[in-house]
């Protein structure tokens, strides 16, 4: 038999059970059930702390929130083009605050309909309407359906970031209270109206409605009112922007929802569902969005940082945007293939170097690397100009003579592309048909270093090499730099950087920047007006004749970099300077591509395309008095070469003499 306990009890089992004392099981619940208030008043006393330390901890942080609301709008642009007209808006569309007296109380109804029914009764939290949310969501079995009130929304906008925390909800919480206990119903309202975001880019109530409608809030109809009501929902699914029929849907469901409250009848609401709102048809501009990150950059550089909208007005010319656009997709589409290019640039300035036009690649959707402004490649012979203009600041003129023969450096034997040699030439001839040993020995002659000087000069600010294939456009640059170094040409001797801001303001007209430059003498109108002689020349006769104008006088010069890999095309007429460029991302050879190919035909059709009624007016420089050679070692050299010939006897007759020609024998009698 088993022992029992020395104090007579069992341990367990039946007979304990049995045995136990009267109340004993009573003492036991009463000991539970003190346990379970201990363990609750503990997590009670631990939750108290645990939420005070949060509130301790976001006290300060939150007094700074409330202290600056994000009421003023971050940085945000409207870039204008020359005509006033919208190219793009960067950042948010922000308008001027609307009081809530002057926005028609249809949308204002509209709003409280599909956000917050029960605005002007709750304390900023709607149980109800949190509960209705609830239940739907459960039924849904997903996210379809929010409780937030205008006040809660208001409340993550303007002082909250979108991170989804415990400790942004509790922020949020508290934010609410502190704006029902300081702010009016209407206050809040308006503050809401004016700032909530409205899809597109839009900021509040008016900037929504002058986007997609083009008027003021004031004048919108029940129906727009609707949709514009239908969107803090969801803004970029229902931004009629987006999918107008499935804003329209939306819009519906608001004003079935305004029925439903009793704020509108349906004979009221009958118009606006049979005739729903339209939007504004906007031109879509992507490719002018090039120039528009250019310009972007240039305003940084312009004004300090600073908080709040900013209206650039630019120098860009819609209408010759739009040819350039459309005459660089031809070149790529017809010639493209055929010579194994894939992209393509162009810029246009005015003789003041205001850019009329920039196209920087191909699509901007599939790239937005701009290759006018921010592509660097090999110029080639279009870097020319800037070694010839440095030969004309040393003593030589266009009527000077160089000879046209094989060149060696130090083991480094440039050729002409043609492969053949001229002997002695004038720089002018040696220059419209691009001879490379002529541009090497100027190169050598004057100094590499006045040419790097020269190409300062002129703009270029690129790094130069001072190597001996400077001469033949080694070194590279940027369309815009190469396109603005022609500019004192074309503009006798003035030149300037490109430039493509006019002003920059507010919104409420106070100017920030007001461009005032004009653009200053570079070089002398002399030395100008002989390059101009010589860069007509390239076209009139030379490697640039299929950039003819016709009867327009123009002046310019090819480019084609080493295995075909970059053609240019770089030309003015009194009007406009152009520069043209065609390669391939990648620096791939072409099949082919010249400067005086596919870039100086499609020079041609985009200039004569943006001349059509302008007047034809000659180039300074172009027609005049033969240049006279500079007096030097040039002017002697031709001296001797003359009384050379004059040594020469006379031929009699019946006599026969030959001479060689071009490579070849003929006979004179």
């Amino acid at each position: 038999m088993a022992e029992k306990p020395q104090d007579g009890w069992p341990e367990s089992g039946p007979e304990r059970d049995r045995l136990s004392p009267p109340g004993h099981e009573g003492g036991r619940v009463r000991a539970r059930l003190r346990r379970w208030v201990s363990l609750l008043s503990f997590s009670f006393m631990a939750l108290t702390v645990a939420l005070g330390l949060l509130v301790f901890s976001l006290v300060p942080h939150l007094q700074k929130q409330i202290d600056n609301p994000q009421l003023l709008e971050q940085r945000a642009a409207m870039v204008l083009d020359a005509d006033g007209k919208e190219l793009a808006t960067r950042g948010g569309r922000y308008a001027d605050i609307v009081p809530l007296e002057e926005m028609p109380p249809y949308l204002i109804q509209a709003f409280l309909a599909a956000e917050d029914q029960r605005f002007y009764s709750h304390s900023g939290f709607d149980i109800r309407g949190i509960l209705r949310a609830a239940w739907r969501n459960l039924q849904a079995g997903a996210f379809v359906e929010g409780g937030s009130t205008i006040t809660q929304q208001l409340a993550k906008n303007l002082y909250l970031s979108s991170e989804r925390t415990v400790a942004r909800k509790f922020q949020e919480a508290l934010i609410t209270l502190w704006l029902e206990s300081h702010y009016t119903k209407d206050e809040i309202l308006s503050v809401y109206l004016n700032r909530i975001y409205l899809g597109a880019g839009t900021y509040g109530v008016e900037a929504a409605s002058r986007f997609y409608f083009n008027k003021s809030v004031s004048q919108v109809t029940l129906a727009e009112a609707a949709l514009l009501a239908g969107l803090p929902k969801a803004p970029s699914r229902f931004a009629p922007t987006n999918n107008l029929k499935r804003a329209q849907a939306r819009a519906d469901y608001v004003l079935q929802l305004l029925v439903e409250t009793g704020a509108l009848t349906n004979g009221e609401v009958f118009a606006a569902r049979a005739e729903p709102a339209e939007i504004v048809v906007r031109e879509e501009r992507l490719g002018t969005h090039y120039f528009v990150d250019w310009v972007l950059e240039e305003a940084r550089a312009l004004i300090p940082p600073a908080d709040g909208t900013i209206i650039i007005r630019t120098t860009l010319d819609g209408a010759m945007q739009r040819k350039a656009e459309a005459a660089m997709e031809k070149a790529l589409a017809d010639q493209g293939p055929a010579v194994n290019i894939e992209q393509g640039a162009l810029l246009t300035l005015a003789r003041d170097g205001a850019v009329k036009a920039m196209v920087g690649g191909r699509s901007y959707l599939d790239s937005q690397f701009n290759r006018a402004a921010q592509a660097k490649r090999q110029p080639g012979s279009a870097f020319k100009p800037v070694i010839y203009l440095t030969a004309l600041k040393n003593g030589f003129g266009p009527s000077s003579i160089m000879i046209d023969e094989p060149v060696d450096i130090h083991g480094w034997q440039p050729e002409n592309s043609a492969g053949r040699y001229w002997g002695p030439v004038t720089l002018l001839t040696a220059f419209k048909h691009s001879l490379n040993t002529v541009a090497v020995r100027l190169t050598e002659q004057v100094g590499r270093g006045k040419v790097i000087g020269t190409a300062r000069q002129l703009g270029i600010k690129s790094p130069i090499a001072a190597l001996p294939s400077l001469a033949l456009g080694a070194s590279e640059v940027t369309l815009v730099e190469l396109t603005g170094a022609y500019l004192p040409f074309a503009a006798d001797g003035k030149g300037t950087e490109p430039w493509g801001i006019t002003e920059i303001s507010t919104p409420s007209g106070i100017v920030l920047y007001e461009r005032k430059e004009e653009p200053r003498q570079i070089i002398s109108p002399r030395r100008a007006r002989d390059m101009t002689h010589m860069l007509h020349q390239v076209i009139a006769e030379g490697t640039g004749t299929r950039a003819s104008l016709g009867r327009r006088m123009a002046a310019g010069k090819t480019g084609t970099s080493q295995n075909n890999r970059d053609a240019w095309f770089i030309g003015y007429t009194h009007q406009y300077v152009t520069g043209i460029w065609f390669g391939n991302d990648d620096n791939s050879p072409s099949a082919g591509a010249s400067g005086g190919g596919i870039a100086a035909s499609t020079w041609s059709a985009y200039m004569n395309d943006i001349h059509r009624g302008l007047p034809r007016i000659a180039l300074p420089g172009v027609r005049r008095e033969p240049v006279v050679a500079r007096q030097g070692k040039e002017q002697e050299y031709f001296r001797q070469l003359s009384a050379l010939f004059r040594s020469v006897p006379p031929v009699s007759a019946g006599r026969t003499t030959r001479f060689r020609q071009g490579g070849e024998t003929i006979r004179v009698r």
